[in-house]
């Protein structure tokens, strides 16, 4: 069963207000639904409109922040829990123990980066961990354009660029981050050919 999803959004708001609302809806829908929401921990941005609005709405939210990042004063002081780690790698570790599964909102690099290692657990059998970009007015678009890419090119099997699932509504995000992920091949395509 699963009881929390790990979050990964902006640290800034964006252009499109579509974005903020997006972060609010999904944080209201995790509560309201009594799925604690794991994310980074800050209260600036999208970040934190998701934790603002899953907490207003009675919703658990564990944020999981560096302490160098806490130094930069954008940790939220409200949060059900805020654990503080001392580097990136151990943040990224900690907040994927702590999920089921993963959705990410529009964001920029450090949003990219977490998203794609889960993405390379799941590929690599470390983790079966349901992924789900919500693309909101497109925004996801040109990456997930890049993994078809990479398909067609031969570097990623497209049972593999099926965990990197798509949708731009709240509610179905949550349904596929919830969902069993099906068991996929090794990522070693060059072994098929032997």
């Amino acid at each position: 069963m699963v009881t929390r999803l790990g979050v990964y959004m902006a640290s800034n708001s964006g252009t499109s207000p579509a974005f903020a609302a997006a972060a609010e809806e999904l944080g209201a829908a995790l509560a309201h639904r009594k799925i604690g929401m794991v994310y980074g921990g800050g209260d600036v941005g999208l970040m934190g409109i998701a934790a603002d609005a899953a907490l207003a709405h009675g919703g658990e939210v564990i944020g999981v922040i560096t302490d160098f990042l806490v130094g930069k004063e954008v940790a939220h002081p409200l949060l059900t829990e805020l654990r503080v780690t001392a580097t990136m790698h151990e943040r990224k570790a900690v907040m994927a123990d702590l999920s089921d599964g993963f959705i990410a909102l529009p964001g920029g690099f450090g949003t990219i980066d977490e998203v794609a290692e889960m993405l390379t657990w799941d590929q690599l059998g470390l983790q079966a961990k349901p992924i789900v970009f919500l693309d909101i007015d497109g925004y996801w678009g040109p990456l997930l354009a890049m993994f078809d890419q990479a398909v067609a090119a031969g570097f990623v099997r497209s049972s593999h660029r099926a965990l990197a699932q798509q949708t731009g509504s709240v509610d179905d995000a949550i349904a596929l981050a919830i969902a069993p992920l099906a068991q996929v091949a090794d990522k070693w395509m060059d072994r098929d050919a032997r």
